[in-house]
């Protein structure tokens, strides 16, 4: 079989290996979609204004988010159930970021557990642990301490999901977990686990269950009292959030929407971007993440301010397609897109890259 050429051949082909029920539980939105299409159709809003004769012959594409340097402005974004894809999910994922030279950011839903994911590469690594915060608090400060002890470099602290958006696809499969795979990080702390609903998905019915919809800005003057860690505030969509996050000492901010899994009619990621850089850019990291396809996509995002892009659902095709391999051929080629774009923009390196690149339409 001929390697796909670029991320919308993975989408195809990893419909080929994924169940109904895995299948629309990645690719999903809330309610009409709207935002989850939005996310996609927001880069066509912005058109590149190249510039010319540039010596580009040496590009560098390295970066640094939060002191740690990375070789590409691409993270890979925190996924659940990422063995849904492939049985080595969330460790295939990690070793690809390692040998890649980028953050991995590992969700709490995980179906491997955060020392398995830490201890999955040999060369050293740069992860960061997202959190949810439970109702459970006690089980919050546990999962925070394990993090911090595996070597994780960051919590990042998903702050759009106080409840869960409606995902009707999942609700019509009654989305649950088979039966030989678990909340790895969860199952041994308190035994918890993904529920079988009879109308509803039993993903729906964890969250109501089991997160905190009371949670405030003040929690996160709480989390920097248990560790050490800086922490990114992911979720953010609006100026007055993003300045109260670095308020409460968020180190760094990722704009978004959470796929367009939560509220449908939300702003595109794109759209928000420069509000919020213009916010606080200038005081902390912003990144963002939604929608990116292409290398043009996210070479805009970066002439929007962001400091780098994190890429959730395409992992999860190349994962599909052809294991770690293809999750790790998959970022290759949105890399080697990237490297591309910048060249024909007379950009050698990220540092070159600013608002002048970018017109909105």
């Amino acid at each position: 079989m001929n390697k796909p050429i670029n991320i919308f051949e993975y989408g195809s082909l990893a419909i080929q290996h994924l169940s109904q029920m895995a299948l629309d539980y990645y690719a999903s939105g809330a309610w009409d979609e709207i935002t989850l299409q939005d996310n996609r159709t927001a880069y066509e809003r912005y058109k590149l204004r190249p510039r010319m004769l540039v010596n580009v012959s040496q590009r560098n594409l390295t970066t640094k988010i939060l002191g740690q340097h990375i070789k590409m402005p691409i993270l890979i974004a925190p996924m659940a159930f990422q063995c849904l894809a492939h049985p080595e999910g969330e460790l295939a994922t990690a070793r690809v970021a390692a040998d890649l030279g980028t953050i991995m950011v590992l969700s709490t839903m995980s179906t491997k557990n955060l020392e398995d994911v830490a201890l999955a590469p040999n060369v050293p690594k740069n992860f960061w642990f997202q959190l949810y915060v439970h109702r459970d608090r006690g089980l919050t400060r546990a999962l925070v301490e394990r993090a911090e002890a595996a070597g994780y470099q960051a919590l990042c602290l998903t702050v759009d999901a106080p409840i869960l958006g409606r995902r009707e696809r999942d609700r019509r499969n009654k989305f649950t977990l088979p039966s030989d795979m678990e909340l790895a990080n969860l199952t041994s702390m308190a035994n918890l686990e993904i529920p079988q609903t009879e109308d509803e998905s039993g993903l729906f019915a964890y969250v109501a269950n089991q997160l905190d919809p009371a949670l405030t800005w003040g929690d996160i003057d709480w989390l920097q009292s248990l560790t050490s860690l800086p922490i990114v505030v992911k979720g953010i969509l609006r100026e007055d959030d993003a300045i109260r996050a670095v308020e409460h000492g968020a180190k760094g901010i990722i704009v978004s929407n959470h796929g367009g899994r939560q509220l449908d009619g939300a702003i595109a990621t794109l759209d928000a971007l420069p509000e919020v850089v213009a916010a606080v850019g200038h005081q902390v990291d912003v990144l963002m993440d939604g929608g990116i396809r292409r290398g043009t996509d996210i070479l805009k995002a970066l002439a929007l301010g962001a400091k780098a892009v994190l890429i959730g659902r395409p992992v999860l095709w190349g994962l599909a397609v052809d294991g770690e391999a293809g999750a790790g051929h998959l970022l290759e080629l949105l890399r080697d897109e990237l490297e591309v774009a910048m060249a024909l923009s007379g950009c050698a390196k990220i540092e070159d890259i600013d608002s002048s690149l970018v017109r909105y339409i």
